[in-house]
């Protein structure tokens, strides 16, 4: 597997010490580096201004969400980068959740499957520059029907410097996952399990298995963001992992629409992912992280001394994961790298 590093996005303000650990993501020979953005910093921006620190690695948004920008207006960031970068951006996007969608953007919500394919098949258009970009679909029109009637059919002025920019899909639940392998080139993971991978193995060879599929397992690339802390203290490394699980679990969603609660109670954890949550919701956040057990920690991350990790490892290479994202100073990058060398 590859190994990638994943920034994130901001809490407060900038993280210190980023463009020092991108660069020696860099250095390490490490495949891509990766930024998010959620409802404060954005994706786009970050990655243009460290990685113009950089020459080689590949340039990634883990994720852009698609209702923060229209299609064209995406395509321009991804048509800008990828030309500052020599072709070396790859643009993951993602539908985000209800709250973000319809609370912070203010747009629909509903039918993100349909909305994701219109999405991604006008920015292909976009970069192509083949034609004038036309789209008639149900949640996006171009030119837009109604309005003034002057909307004209318009082509990039500039001219891509790849005719396709790479295009994943982040995705958690079965429909979603196998939309990723359909229509996109790679599929971006949130706490994955080696214990799931039958599970996604089979979501996506449904994508895989569609008219006009781009890819199959050989040429697909699945790029999961694992935690990995070296320490020989496993339950002190597990500490520091659930205070961001129990949100995720418990906060990151409405109470009927949480897909990442989805995600551990399908392996296995519905009533460990039921009471972080109603804990969580009531406030009671450190009862919440409390709740969670070791064990759905290891299954989602490496963590404990570097002989486990390692021993570990091997039930993930074994997994449809192509390349493990990474988070971290430049001092944890080097330790996890020598790692898992």
């Amino acid at each position: 597997m590859k190994l990638g590093y994943h920034l994130g996005y901001w809490s407060s303000g900038p993280p210190e010490g980023a463009l020092d650990a991108v660069l020696k993501a860099e250095e390490l020979g490490f495949d891509s580096v990766w930024t998010a953005e959620g409802y404060g910093s954005d994706a786009f921006t970050p990655l243009a201004w460290w990685g113009a620190s950089t020459s080689r690695i590949k340039l990634g948004t883990n994720i852009v969400q698609m209702s923060a920008r229209t299609p064209t207006a995406t395509a321009m960031h991804a048509l800008t980068l990828d030309h500052l970068s020599g072709g070396r951006f790859v643009l993951g996007l993602g539908a985000s959740g209800p709250q973000v969608v319809e609370g912070w953007y203010g747009q629909p919500y509903p039918k993100p499957l349909a909305r994701t394919r219109e999405y991604v098949d006008i920015v292909r258009k976009v970069v192509a520059r083949e034609a004038p970009v036309t789209h008639d679909g149900q949640h996006f029109q171009l030119p837009l029907r109604g309005g003034t009637g002057l909307g004209k059919a318009l082509k990039s002025t500039v001219h891509p410097f790849r005719k396709e920019i790479p295009i994943f899909l982040a995705a958690e639940g079965p429909k979603n996952v196998a939309l990723s392998a359909e229509i996109c080139d790679g599929w971006l993971p949130l706490f994955f399990s080696p214990k799931s991978d039958a599970f996604y193995r089979t979501a996506l060879q449904e994508g895989f298995s569609r008219p006009g599929a781009r890819h199959g397992f050989g040429d697909f690339e699945v790029a999961a963001s694992v935690p990995v802390l070296v320490h020989d203290d496993v339950e002190e490394a597990a500490s520091w992992i659930k205070p961001s699980l129990a949100l995720y679990i418990g906060g990151m969603g409405a109470k009927a629409v949480n897909f990442h609660h989805d995600v551990f109670a399908r392996m296995g954890y519905e009533d460990v992912a039921d009471k972080v949550q109603e804990l969580y919701l009531a406030g009671r956040k450190d009862e919440a992280i409390a709740a969670i057990p070791t064990s759905l920690v290891e299954d989602t991350s490496l963590i404990g001394p570097a002989e486990k990790i390692r021993d570990e490892l091997a039930a993930w290479d074994e997994t449809v994961v192509t390349t493990l994202l990474l988070r971290g100073d430049a001092a944890t990058l080097t330790t996890v790298a020598e790692t898992l060398s």
